[in-house]
């Protein structure tokens, strides 16, 4: 046992470390082949001497190599050091912890909601298999596919935000209030249209994949078995499909991270939500390199760490790695 874990804390290491210094060295060469300059973006159409901006050509690494500036830039985020943004004028790290907080309540709340309506309705269509169920909820999964969450955040937003003004129409905070003055209920009223938004856009996809695979398992020759024994109803679902379903519908949940942090950057912007995502589009059209370079890196990790999170959860449901576990124990 010590030695399986030893083994797979050092291969995610590798390739966590892999990953990064990938994510990084791409990322930054991307950008800087980009006609971005930073000095302009600096000094936002101000008047300065040719002195002052050579200073600042200098500071920039403007008409460095591209070799050097990656060097330089690597050794920064070694140290803990991911510049200075552009926008906020203010350390980056403080612009990504302010910004990462307000983003992961959201990321968080609409991933298990989305989880877990996405499973009960695969289960539910996959055991009332070409009945009404069935029908309307693959109708209901094929229509949240095919429209983008922007369309969804809006079409919400009209409707319960400006026609029926049940909820705030976008923003964290209410206008002209200190965040450190807002209520409980001020603060839940703002998240709710942003969360059922990013929610619904996890939910067909999961609920598709765990109605397949409840299909698929009540199709086969232990299901079989069961119901001859007399077995039926949900005490078969919970018996003979739960634990194989649930297995791929976690993996698969997991790997949505990446759709996941995407639909929040669409979803952010609609609602004129103060996260991340906002941020990353803010990073991006004002040039702030810095900032957009060190979301970038954020967003890998989050990935990553959602891909660790699942693998580590497999021992815990899947009882085969647990038998080969004890066995070479």
């Amino acid at each position: 046992m010590n030695r399986k874990v030893t083994l797979f804390i050092r291969n995610k290491l590798v390739h966590f470390i892999v990953l990064m210094i990938a994510v990084a060295i791409f990322s930054f060469i991307l950008i800087d082949l980009s006609p971005i300059d930073p000095v302009n973006v600096y000094l936002k159409q101000a008047s300065v001497t040719a002195a002052q901006r050579a200073m600042l050509n200098e500071y920039w690494g403007v008409g460095v190599p591209l070799t050097t500036k990656l060097f330089n830039w690597l050794s920064m985020v070694l140290q803990g050091n991911l510049g200075v943004s552009l926008i906020y004028r203010i350390p980056v790290i403080d612009v990504i912890v302010d910004k990462f907080m307000a983003s992961f309540v959201l990321l968080a709340s609409s991933w298990l909601i989305g989880g877990i309506f996405g499973l009960l309705l695969g289960i539910v269509a996959g055991k009332n298999r070409d009945s009404w169920i069935d029908r309307a909820v693959k109708t209901y999964c094929y229509i949240l596919q095919s429209a983008p969450s922007f369309w969804i955040g809006m079409l919400l937003l009209i409707i319960f935000a400006v026609y029926l003004g049940w909820f705030p129409v976008g923003l964290g905070v209410p206008v002209s209030t200190l965040s450190s003055n807002v209520t409980i209920w001020q603060w839940l009223s703002s998240m709710i249209l942003p969360t059922i938004t990013l929610s619904l856009v996890g939910v067909a996809p999961i609920a598709l994949y765990t109605r397949n695979e409840v299909v698929k398992s009540l199709n086969s020759d232990y299901v079989l078995f069961a119901k001859a024994r007399g077995e039926k109803g949900w005490p078969l679902i919970e018996r003979q499909t739960l634990r194989n379903v649930l297995l791929p519908a976690i993996t698969l949940q997991f790997l949505s991270f990446n759709e996941l942090f995407s639909g929040a950057v669409l979803v952010e912007q609609v609602f004129s939500y103060p996260g991340l995502g906002q941020t990353a589009v803010q990073a991006g059209l004002s040039s702030d390199v810095p900032l957009l370079l060190a979301i970038v890196l954020i967003s890998a990790i989050f990935v990553f760490v959602g891909n660790l999170i699942a693998d580590i959860l497999y021992y815990f449901i899947d009882p085969r790695i647990k038998e080969d576990a004890n066995f070479e124990k």
